[in-house]
């Protein structure tokens, strides 16, 4: 599964970089998010819960960035289990620029899950990723730039 997007962010650039790597506002972004622990200048321990239609289930993994270059882009790659119900795994290419306006943040999100979360369809499960993508990105814009 794949998607892409873009927000327009009312800050500057170095500004939305320095969001972009604060865990506090991570975690108040991605959705179910539980905890985030820096544990190395690129790497994170994160805890969620997700719902995938019946399926709910808790995930303990890893973040880690890659392709770090400060303050226009990064990549994000996460892997994490969630028991009986199965593995998550995806990456997000962030990219920002400026704009007369802010900053320009583009995305583009891959996501894969096996078990018991990859029997509940793949439309369902598109959809879910898809709402996820939408809810983080559109809460750090709000969050990052003090709208919340």
């Amino acid at each position: 599964m794949e998607m892409t997007g873009e927000q327009l962010i009312p800050l500057t650039q170095d500004a939305t970089w320095r969001a972009l790597n604060d865990t506090a506002i991570l975690k108040d972004c991605i959705p179910g998010c539980e905890t985030i622990e820096q544990i190395s200048d690129t790497e994170y321990q994160i805890t969620m819960t997700a719902k995938v239609g019946p399926v709910s289930a808790k995930f303990k993994g890893k973040m880690t960035l890659s392709d770090v270059d400060p303050p226009r882009a990064y990549t994000l790659v996460f892997e994490g289990q969630g028991g009986v119900a199965g593995f998550a795994k995806g990456q997000a290419n962030v990219q920002l620029s400026p704009e007369a306006e802010g900053t320009r943040l583009g995305y583009a999100v891959k996501a894969m899950i096996g078990g018991k979360l990859a029997q509940v369809g793949a439309r369902l499960i598109d959809g879910v990723a898809k709402k996820m993508a939408e809810q983080f990105f559109t809460a750090f814009n709000a969050n990052a730039s003090g709208k919340d």
